[in-house]
């Protein structure tokens, strides 16, 4: 069920979870499922309204560069009510687990992976002529614009190596243009960085099917569904050291000390050397009938 909600940076989240709660009480909703610290904030506007509310965590947003203080501290008051007055609460990551079994006692989270779905091999070759890439001959980074992905990173980082040729693709955009999204296509247009936009189907998969590498510079995450993306296309991957990657559980190789530009040009340039190459890993964890079942299960719980 679609609910209007006003395009708004700080409200629109939370102004849309309040229409959605009053929504799921007028079609005799059992069970609520809030996704996110945000939205969490009126959790207990549904346990007041009588529905049983179960909670997924998906990372301490409150971390993130985009905002200020009054939208960190309902941030941060939103995990708490989340974590305190929902019914079930789930995790996607062991570092979130440990975070609220320190910050609030509570022991009896659901840890249930995020989960990617089977990859869709395929040719578009008319949008990489758009493009001007060639297969196997482009490094990949998809993600949002916002600080935190650390793309600046990345451009800055590619600028710095002997490219032999290949080329860096950013796939993504932002939600609400800012001064950081627009110094960053800036400066990725001034070292010839290839900008896509906001792209899916046919045109994301087909990027995805034919880089030779990943790589996700960030210093925040919960646990990165564009990372568990890549990882199912088989692409070598390069990562940040922070929690929510390392518990992805890559080879040390894969990792770089979060913020440092020259370590990060030292693996592009590795692999950029390397022949173009895949690399299997096992994603049984992150499949999304498996992580279904998990999810019924705690509502039929909830249900008896």
């Amino acid at each position: 069920i679609d609910i209007e909600t006003p395009k708004k940076k700080s409200f629109e989240a939370i102004i849309h979870t309040f229409k959605a709660i009053l929504k799921a009480k007028s079609l005799k909703a059992d069970i609520v499922h809030i996704h996110a610290i945000g939205p969490a904030l009126l959790t207990p506007m549904a346990r007041l309204l009588g529905m049983k509310v179960v909670f997924t965590h998906h990372g301490p947003d409150y971390d993130r560069d985009k905002w200020g203080k009054a939208a960190k501290f309902m941030l941060k008051l939103g995990e708490r009510m989340g974590t305190t007055f929902a019914n079930e609460v789930i995790v996607i990551s062991k570092v979130i687990d440990n975070i609220l079994i320190q910050k609030y006692g509570r022991k009896d989270c659901h840890l249930i992976y995020n989960g990617v779905p089977e990859p869709e091999i395929c040719d578009f070759s008319e949008y990489f002529e758009e493009l001007g890439i060639e297969k196997g001959k482009y490094i990949l980074g998809m993600c949002r614009f916002v600080p935190e992905k650390n793309l600046h990173h990345l451009v800055e980082a590619f600028s710095k190596i002997d490219t032999k040729g290949c080329k860096l693709v950013l796939a993504g955009d932002t939600d609400f243009e800012d001064d950081y999204s627009r110094q960053l296509k800036a400066t990725a247009k001034e070292h010839g960085v290839i900008l896509t936009g906001f792209i899916k189907g046919k045109k994301l998969h087909s990027l995805l099917t034919h880089t030779r590498c990943f790589v996700l510079p960030s210093s925040h995450e919960g646990l990165p569904i564009a990372l568990l993306e890549a990882m199912s296309y088989k692409l070598p991957v390069i990562v940040s050291n922070i929690p929510a990657n390392l518990e992805v559980g890559l080879n040390k190789d894969n990792y770089f000390p979060v913020g440092n530009i020259d370590a990060l040009a030292n693996k592009l340039q590795q692999n950029i050397n390397l022949p173009y190459a895949h690399v299997n890993y096992d994603m049984s964890a992150y499949n999304w009938d498996h992580i279904a079942e998990q999810i019924s299960q705690i509502y039929i719980h909830m249900k008896n």
